[in-house]
């Protein structure tokens, strides 16, 4: 199934952008839109996200409004129900959110009443962007590398005891390599939940982004799945699906 993608320049703020008429199919760390300002006309791919959150609103814009992304609903509630299948609450969650971007799963995950939740991301722009746009949703927000983790933001998140890990719409295509993924994974208390997505073509035997390998290790003894769901992550500029797959489970221990 395929959605129609307005083809007219859509508005926000002083701002138009519109997606580029092409008849290649690009992939989804190729796709851009075309912004217009101040008479000038730029290309911002869709993974600049550092151009893209300097413009409130533009985000939501691009990717929720008119590519109908729904990961962060999907996810958050797939954790919601494991959560209460095993006897807990919300309530109870101290949550990582790794790849938090300008807090779209915050949101969702403080309308859920959760403990504490800290963002980290690794640009600046991020958390500008999150405390511009949800001030207050945080409970804290790190510029953090976890494949090189400082330690002082090592003690801070220690003492936090998160037991919980969450990223959606973050892992693949260059932008959370796996060793940071096992890096944030690790931040977990043993007996916490891990909850993610990630495009189905990264689980396949042929991927070479490392993460199938990554994710069969992890599943051998390190992290135990309780649910999963394939579903439709957003559409691209063509209006076709892209097709995601959604994890929620447990950590065991810590994978080094």
């Amino acid at each position: 199934m395929k959605i129609l993608v307005p083809p007219v320049s859509q508005e926000i703020e002083n701002f138009k952008f519109h997606f580029p008429k092409i008849s290649d199919n690009l992939e989804q760390d190729e796709e851009y839109l075309l912004l217009e300002r101040a008479g000038e006309k730029e290309k911002i791919l869709f993974h600049e996200y550092d151009r893209i959150f300097e413009i409130p609103g533009l985000y939501e814009k691009v990717f929720y409004e008119q590519l109908k992304c729904q990961s962060p609903k999907v996810v958050v509630e797939l954790l919601e129900k494991q959560v209460n299948t095993a006897g807990q609450t919300m309530e109870d969650l101290r949550v990582l959110d790794l790849g938090a971007g300008n807090g779209m799963v915050a949101e969702k995950l403080v309308q859920k009443n959760v403990e504490i939740v800290i963002g980290t991301d690794i640009i600046p722009e991020a958390e500008k962007a999150a405390t511009r746009d949800r001030p207050g949703v945080y409970d804290g927000y790190y510029i953090s590398d976890f494949t090189d983790l400082p330690e002082d933001q090592e003690q801070d998140f220690a003492q936090f005891r998160f037991n919980t890990l969450i990223t959606v719409a973050a892992l693949g295509f260059g932008d959370i390599p796996p060793e940071a993924f096992v890096g944030a994974f690790n931040q977990v208390e043993d007996g916490g939940w891990v909850a993610f997505n990630i495009r189905d073509k990264f689980l396949k035997s042929n991927d070479d982004s490392g993460y199938q390998e990554a994710l069969s290790t992890l599943t051998e003894e390190f992290f135990e799945v309780k649910d999963s769901k394939t579903y439709v992550h957003r559409y691209n500029i063509h209006g076709e699906p892209l097709t995601y797959k959604a994890f929620v489970g447990t950590k065991l221990k810590d994978l080094n």
